[in-house]
């Protein structure tokens, strides 16, 4: 199924309630309905430290008031290798971005990359679909884990690409070092200053998705899509 449930939805042993804002977003623009947001992780292992990350965003995200979705690519085929990418999980992904207001992105650093799991899930949404647009004008976090000493490859790469597929990226981001340190038994994350930037960044994401949101569809109109348009 490509949908991942969130183990714990509510549990947040690592955040400290004095400084968490319900309402990060307040007075910035409609909260309501919440903000819808799409989360993507690149590894398939069983104690995947980019879905660990995931799933602490999207419990933030969760209480911050947005609604979350965790994409699962454990079946997703590689780009081309089905027939017109007609398979079920690329339906379900590209459905799930169409659904979505921001995206989150976390990634491994492997060879000094973004893994291509991670790429793969990117590839496989495309800039234009029927008329419509199923990243433009969404909303952009980006994350990496690394094994050693902390890096900003994955990231780089991360925030090129939502450039690329015309998103917004936020400016804030989540580096974790030495991931296999900041995870407890059961996959939770540990309190540390790792934590807090998580908790940063989707403050950020929220915050700008709601400050974006009514303007979205004038922030993204372009001439020569316009002009396209006239032509087909």
């Amino acid at each position: 199924m490509p949908l991942r449930s969130l183990p714990d939805p509510t549990h947040l042993p690592a955040l400290d309630p004095r400084y968490a804002q319900r309402r990060p977003a307040i007075g910035l623009g409609p909260d309501d309905p919440a903000p819808r947001i799409l989360l993507l992780y690149g590894s398939l292992r069983e104690r995947s430290f980019s879905r660990l990350c995931v799933e602490e965003a999207a419990r933030l995200l969760e209480f911050f008031g947005a609604q979350t979705r965790i994409f699962d690519p454990s079946t997703l085929p590689l780009p081309d290798q089905v027939a017109g990418d007609d398979h079920p999980a690329v339906h379900e992904l590209r459905a799930l971005s169409l659904w979505s207001e921001g995206h989150v992105w976390c990634s491994p650093e492997r060879h000094g990359q973004v893994t291509g799991i991670m790429k793969t899930q990117i590839d496989h949404l495309p800039l234009a679909m029927g008329g419509m647009r199923p990243t433009q004008g969404r909303t952009l976090a980006v994350m990496q884990v690394s094994a050693g000493s902390q890096s900003f490859n994955s990231v780089n790469t991360l925030r090129l690409l939502g450039r690329w597929m015309r998103m917004f990226t936020i400016p804030n981001q989540s580096s974790v070092a030495k991931a296999y340190q900041e995870f407890d038994e059961t996959g939770r994350m540990k309190p540390s200053a790792y934590y807090d930037r998580i908790v940063d960044v989707m403050e950020e994401l929220v915050r700008f998705t709601i400050v974006l949101r009514p303007h979205t569809a004038q922030l993204v109109d372009r001439y020569s899509e316009r002009k396209d348009a006239e032509r087909s």
